[in-house]
């Protein structure tokens, strides 16, 4: 049978760091979006943020861009487009560590990357698996009833756990808590957002913050979160 026709266009952003697996890991969700009505284009740099254009054709971004930078008009192109409407999702540094050079960016996604704690440092194998913690994603009471996140539960993850940097604007639907552990530095647990929504202007934004390799990203758990966040997104 033919996929079903929405009309809407979906624009998939990605590149900056190769250790997330830019291409890789939004290939994965291609053949989910089409089979949703999207129409999918497919960029390799911000750069299509500026054109106004193609912007306010656009319905839902999906940017997985690691410690990139954004030009200016880029950066007005995309808060424009959000403004407008136009919803954005991402995973991980794709989203959440994207334009180190822009505040305003930081500011349109809500929370920002800090850190990544690591594991004793007489386990660690000298490779990205240093940072590779067994750990807890923690549905809210706001979670549990939002659907995104319907029908799941707590779940468990040993991979890269995510320290926050955020404000109250956002819509917290899953936490993570990093221990104290006498090999770091802080004196107290601190709990992290893990999967956010945000309203900014007539747009929502979507963030979930576990991703950072392709056995995560397909995880049950994570895969659907990532999908129903994109829907949710879209305009």
């Amino acid at each position: 049978m033919p996929e079903e026709t929405t009309g809407r266009r979906a624009l998939i952003v990605r590149g900056g760091w190769d250790g997330h697996h830019p291409v890789e890991a939004t290939e994965l969700f291609i053949p989910f979006l089409q089979e949703h009505g999207f129409e999918v284009r497919v960029e390799e740099s911000p750069a299509v943020y500026a054109d106004a254009e193609a912007m306010a054709a656009t319905d839902l971004i999906v940017q997985s861009n690691t410690m990139n930078t954004i030009e200016r008009d880029e950066l007005i192109g995309l808060r424009t487009a959000i403004e407008n409407g136009t919803g954005m999702a991402g995973w991980h540094g794709g989203i959440a560590d994207s334009y180190r050079n822009s505040s305003d960016y930081l500011q349109l996604i809500g929370g920002q990357f800090a850190t990544h704690p690591g594991r004793h440092p007489e386990e660690r194998p000298g490779d990205e698996r240093d940072n590779y913690l067994p750990y807890t994603v923690e549905l809210t009471d706001l979670g549990r009833s939002h659907e995104i996140m319907a029908g799941l539960d707590d779940f468990e993850l040993n991979t890269e756990q995510y320290w926050v940097l955020h404000d109250d604007l956002i819509d917290v639907l899953a936490t993570t808590t990093h221990p104290t552990q006498p090999y770091h530095p802080w004196h107290r647990p601190l709990t992290s957002p893990a999967v956010w929504t945000r309203l900014w202007g007539k747009g929502r934004i979507f963030v979930a913050t576990p991703g950072h390799s392709l056995d995560v990203l397909q995880d049950p758990n994570v895969r659907t979160i990532i999908e129903r966040g994109m829907l949710w997104a879209a305009r």
